[in-house]
């Protein structure tokens, strides 16, 4: 039992998704994962409507710790009932095959306006999964407004 926390929490500290990576959706809504987040993944993954109008994709442990703190949220809290439902009931476990693939269910593709291109982006304790023309536009407007991006982070203390 001890050994089994121990594991979690080491897998859990292990968690670090970085980098930009460029797949193809295939006819049948599955797209490879890369091969070096796998082993963080292998103990399972769930998928859910991210925020921007991409998909999140985090580690099963990742996304229970998430999950309970959605179940702590006061649920006479219009927002915070709305947000829930947002995470939680569009979210979906999912398994890789051999080739190191998931399949995206249909509502997340139409959810998130995957075509064929698409990006797998690295963002610390999960990936997010994006149609590779909106990424490409929500990146050229966030770089343009990098620097007044930095200035409110520093606010923040970053």
């Amino acid at each position: 039992m001890v050994n089994d926390l121990v594991d979690t929490l080491s897998t859990v500290t292990r968690i670090m998704f970085i980098g930009e990576y460029n797949h193809n959706l295939d006819d049948k809504g599955r797209i490879a994962i890369p091969a070096k987040f796998r082993a963080i993944l292998k103990k399972g993954a769930v998928v859910t409507k991210g925020l921007d109008g991409c998909l999140f994709l985090y580690a099963k442990e990742q996304f229970e710790t998430i999950a309970q703190k959605f179940a702590a949220l006061p649920i006479s809290q219009t927002n915070a009932r709305a947000f829930s439902r947002h995470m939680l009931a569009g979210a979906m476990a999912v398994d890789f095959d051999n080739q190191g693939r998931i399949t995206l269910p249909d509502y997340l593709r139409k959810f998130s306006g995957l075509k064929k291109g698409v990006i797998i982006a690295g963002l610390y304790n999960h990936l997010e999964i994006w149609d590779e023309e909106a990424w490409n536009n929500y990146k050229q407007a966030a770089e343009q407004n990098s620097n007044s991006i930095a200035e409110t982070l520093g606010d923040l203390g970053i």
